[in-house]
């Protein structure tokens, strides 16, 4: 039997042609680690692959975020039109599972490797099911490694993606996670970890900082005695890494040092808001604005760079939300400013409150990649929270405040400046992107 496996790209939204770099990505590459050994794996990552629609496939499978709906949906019409069966997963295929069925075959409800074993089995004896979905949650003892192999590495920014948890408590409004990797925080076992860590092999050198990893976890520090466990055993391995975490870790000092000594060289942390009103509504439970530039200062007293992840367009925002942001990023010397507009993506709350109160503007599902404003906001103009989104941004990268940010860090300047800059890159396209 012969699969392919697709990540779509599309070339109408922001995703598709602004990001100065390709970064890797796991959910394809570790399904395929979990295909039986008899069934023969071709995928194509369509931001630097074409796909040959005449090649005979048993089964094709795509992967669905919302903003790539549209153009999954072209390739998976495109392979029926020639009798080939195909299914699609992934967030946004979980959320609206009925839209899915609509152009395929069948549909994977939720984490697919439990079941992808069963989904093959079952294309092999022609009795492909509309619905696949497993009875619980993935038990990360179980998650294979994924096949890196299948990564165009030359095509792509030269980091090592790697997961160790799954899952958040936290339940925020505006994210999807919970709904797709459940409320419950799932760890991986390090030794586990440390045997993927082990299989990296380099790569022509393309960047000035070897055994750059990043890990996906979407709270690195979830849970404590996982987090002391990881950072203790990936020292040996001299890993230059980055990672995501809560803005508890600044109330942490031993794990502040665990992280420092480990070769962490920074970390993405969700602020959203300068709004305490905005955090509490949306159910940012760990964020106290008061806390920021204490909490900030405490993280850089290690030497761990920070990228400020804000949001713009809850109901409490107003025009002067956006100055207010990158003043604070520029005050606190924040290492990297991440921004979007608030997305109520299928799956969260913010989608179903929105849907229900009449504010959708459309279900255009290219247009939901955090850069277009898809809801009526209420406190400002659909154009005022575009072209103030787009002007922080500029702000954000431009010279002066890269130099205001960066001038006395204390992280790793051959990373965080190169880092700037491609997205000073990013930024220009996004500005031209969305003209």
């Amino acid at each position: 039997m012969k699969i392919l496996l697709v990540l779509p790209v599309s070339r109408k939204n922001v995703l598709g042609k602004s990001f100065a770099f390709n970064l890797p990505f796991l959910g394809l590459i570790t399904l395929a680690s979990h295909t039986p050994e008899d069934v023969e794996v071709v995928l194509i990552d369509e931001r630097v692959d074409k796909i040959d629609f005449n090649e005979k496939y048993d089964l094709v499978g795509i992967t669905v975020m919302t903003p790539l709906a549209p153009r999954a949906y072209q390739i998976a019409h495109k392979f029926k039109e020639k009798g080939i069966k195909v299914v699609l997963g992934g967030m946004h295929a979980s959320a609206l599972p009925e839209e899915v069925l609509e152009h395929a075959d069948s549909v994977v409800i939720g984490e697919g490797e439990k079941i992808w074993s069963t989904l093959l089995e079952d294309v092999k004896n022609e009795r492909l099911q509309k619905r696949y979905q497993a009875d619980n949650f993935m038990d990360l003892a179980e998650l294979l490694a994924p096949k890196r192999e299948f990564l165009n590495k030359e095509k792509c920014a030269p980091v090592e993606f790697v997961e160790t948890t799954r899952g958040c408590p936290f339940g925020c409004h505006f994210c999807s996670v919970t709904h797709f990797f459940g409320g419950r925080y799932r760890t991986r076992p390090v030794d586990n970890v440390i045997e993927e860590i082990k299989t990296f092999k380099p790569t022509k050198k393309r960047f000035s900082i070897k055994n750059v990893v990043f890990f996906v976890d979407d709270n690195i520090i979830g849970r404590r005695e996982h987090a002391k466990e990881l950072f203790e055993k990936i020292k040996p391995y001299g890993l230059n890494w980055l990672g995501q975490a809560s803005l508890d870790i600044a109330k942490d000092e031993e794990m502040l040092k665990l992280a420092a000594d480990s070769g962490c060289m920074g970390l993405l942390i969700g602020f959203e808001s300068l709004s305490d009103d905005v955090l509490k509504n949306v159910a940012k439970k760990a964020n106290k604005v008061s806390d920021y530039m204490e909490a900030v200062k405490k993280i850089h007293s290690y030497g761990l760079g920070i990228m400020g992840s804000f949001v713009f367009g809850f109901d409490a925002d107003d025009t002067n939300v956006f100055s207010k942001c990158i003043d604070f990023a520029e005050e606190a010397k924040l290492e990297g400013v991440y921004l979007g507009i608030l997305t109520p993506y299928p799956g969260t709350r913010f989608y179903d409150q929105y849907k229900r109160e009449g504010r959708l503007l459309h279900s255009n599902w290219e247009f939901y990649d955090t850069s277009n404003v898809v809801f009526k906001p209420t406190k400002m103009t659909e154009k005022e929270l575009k072209e103030g989104y787009l002007w922080a941004y500029k702000r954000a990268y431009s010279l002066k405040s890269m130099f205001k940010r960066l001038k006395h860090t204390t992280a790793l300047k051959s990373f965080v400046w190169p880092m700037n800059v491609g997205f000073n890159l990013t930024v220009r396209k996004i500005a031209k992107a969305l003209k």
